[in-house]
């Protein structure tokens, strides 16, 4: 519920604080007043376009603040969740509009997108404007009344199917894209299975191009490296004819030093170092021969060699410049290969997938059907009783469920048939009613909806529009009931309606000359004869208007139900 609405340069309003409670308030003025910035300023804590045009001449902006009551745990969390705080169990919400254009919001003292206030206030308060006449015309508005009339059963029913709907779109768009790249995916996995199988006849080994190039150049250069491995072999060892080399000569001036390091321990360090200079010289020209067998020429093994780096050329022409890119690419390949030839699976997995949820779909959408359809012959009946009372007896209202394609709501094609005379066949409600009517209906539809749910709070703006007299005064009388379930607010210019306010406010005019500027008063009850009679004689108060006046006083205050 809101407690207090506080407006402050937004039209032609300088200040206004409206304190608002239980039951009807009822806000009334002369024509250009301003007291439709009343719902314009609601409308702006709903997340409402911020228009920089409603900001009231000489002012830097407009500020209109809302203090409300809730409970509601979710709606707590919100709160909380969007940084703002509550004062005890209270909620401010405010929306600034620069006269430059820029807007902020603001929730439980923290600055928020709009749409964060929307989500929150949206919550606790419908807007029942102009804007509304229009929604209720569309098919989807009046779906959207039905199914909150049919209740939480069929919410809850709603939910399941909006979460089926949404797993069958994905499923089917996948399963769509999967099919529709059956042919790319299938020459994809020709050009990977034959790399793969060129790739494993060859089965070249990692590091096998550098290891056979090498070896190459070396077996083409046999001769030149034969003839000085030979002279360092003949250095070391010597000819077998001659005893003369480097392993002779150590082994003599090793047994030498040997001698005398026998006779002087000072020559121990010598005879060691020449014991090991002989090891490593033994050691070298054994390596060498062996060098020198290696260099031995193989017959044919070169045009081998020549052979096998021809295949490894053929593979890395295609899959890499070396032999172990090809092995990098071979492995992504079949990692590839095996995501591809699993897509069949998949397709398989999506396809019983997509039917399993059709028939649940068509099976809820059945069941929402059922729902919609009982619920619609009550409703029409409870709204075709509130239209009898608001002089529309003979009015003609149906509900009329039609079978369509499962969409996002079910398959159902709602459409509120309408017709306000006798021997008339029902039509279109946009289509046949006036603005009056449109009016009623809204009125009767609102009345029965609240009669079935918690209290929330409902904002009217001229909801009496195109009406008066009799007509005027159960709308009045149905607002009041209304009223009992919920908080009330409406902006009218009757007197009829604003004969059952609990409470009254005027939004009231004054010009300097220069600027026109308005304020919002209570109307003290002693006053209210005299605000019901100027609305109805204008400026010029006369008895008899007096008089009527008070007789819709009192008629009103002695209303105890609708009827």
């Amino acid at each position: 519920m809101i407690e207090e609405l506080r407006i402050s340069d937004l039209g032609v309003i300088n200040e206004a604080t409206i304190a608002l409670h239980p039951g009807l308030t009822v806000v009334t003025g002369e024509t250009g007043a301003g007291k439709t910035m009343i719902v314009t300023g609601m409308s702006l804590l709903l997340g409402g376009r911020s228009d920089p045009r409603a900001v009231r001449n000489g002012a830097e902006r407009a500020r209109v603040e809302g203090r409300f009551t809730i409970s509601d745990p979710e709606l707590l969390r919100s709160v909380s969740d969007a940084g703002g705080e509550l004062d005890e169990d209270e909620l401010l919400i405010a929306r600034h509009v620069t006269s430059a254009g820029r807007s902020r919001a603001y929730l439980g003292g923290a600055q928020v997108p709009a749409g964060v206030c929307a989500n929150v206030a949206e919550a606790l308060v419908t807007i029942h404007g102009q804007s509304e006449q229009v929604r209720l015309a569309s098919a989807e508005r009046q779906r959207e009344i039905l199914d909150r009339y049919a209740g939480a059963q069929l919410a809850q029913l709603l939910d399941r199917y909006r979460t089926r709907y949404a797993q069958i779109r994905t499923a089917a768009a996948e399963l769509k894209q999967l099919r529709a790249e059956a042919q790319t995916r299938a020459r994809e996995i020709d050009l990977l299975r034959y790399g793969l199988d060129e790739i494993e006849k060859v089965a070249p080994l990692p590091g096998e191009d550098t290891a056979l190039g090498a070896e190459a150049s070396r077996l083409q250069s046999v001769d030149d490296l034969r003839s000085p491995a030979q002279q360092a072999m003949l250095a070391l060892a010597g000819d077998e004819d001659e005893t003369a080399g480097a392993l002779t000569s150590i082994a003599v001036a090793r047994k030498a030093i040997e001698q005398v390091a026998g006779q002087d321990s000072s020559a121990d360090e010598l005879a060691r170092r020449a014991a090991d200079a002989n090891y490593l010289v033994a050691d070298l020209a054994g390596d060498l021969a062996r060098y020198l067998e290696s260099l031995e020429v193989q017959p044919g093994r070169l045009e081998s060699i020549a052979q096998r780096r021809s295949e490894l050329a053929t593979l890395t022409r295609k899959y890499g410049s070396s032999v172990n890119e090809v092995l990098a690419w071979a492995a992504d390949a079949a990692h590839r290969l095996a995501g591809l030839e699993s897509s069949d699976e998949t397709i398989a997995e999506l396809a019983e997938r997509v039917a399993r949820l059709d028939t649940e779909l068509h099976t809820l959408a059945t069941q929402i059907t059922a729902h919609r359809t009982e619920a619609a012959a009550g409703f029409a009946a409870a709204v075709l009783a509130e239209l009898a009372a608001l002089a529309m007896p003979h009015a003609q209202l149906v509900f009329s469920v039609t079978p369509t394609e499962l969409g996002p709501h079910g398959a159902d094609q709602v459409d509120l048939l309408f017709s306000a005379n006798p021997g008339t066949e029902p039509r279109s409600l946009a289509k046949v009613a006036s603005g009056g009517e449109l009016s009623r209906v809204r009125l009767a539809l609102e009345v029965v909806l609240a009669a079935g749910e918690h209290a929330g709070t409902f904002v009217f703006d001229e909801v009496d529009a195109g009406v008066g007299g009799k007509v005027a005064v159960e709308i009045g009388r149905r607002l009041a009931t209304l009223a009992r379930h919920s908080q009330v607010v409406v902006v009218t210019h009757l007197a009829q309606v604003a004969a059952f306010a609990d409470r009254h406010y005027v939004v009231v005019k004054s010009d300097d000359g220069q600027i026109t500027t308005s304020g919002v008063v209570q109307v003290a009850a002693d006053d209210r004869a005299a605000e019901l009679a100027r609305m109805m004689a204008g400026l010029e108060t006369t008895d008899s208007a007096l008089a009527h006046a008070r007789e819709l006083v009192e008629m009103a205050a002695s209303v105890t139900g609708p009827g």
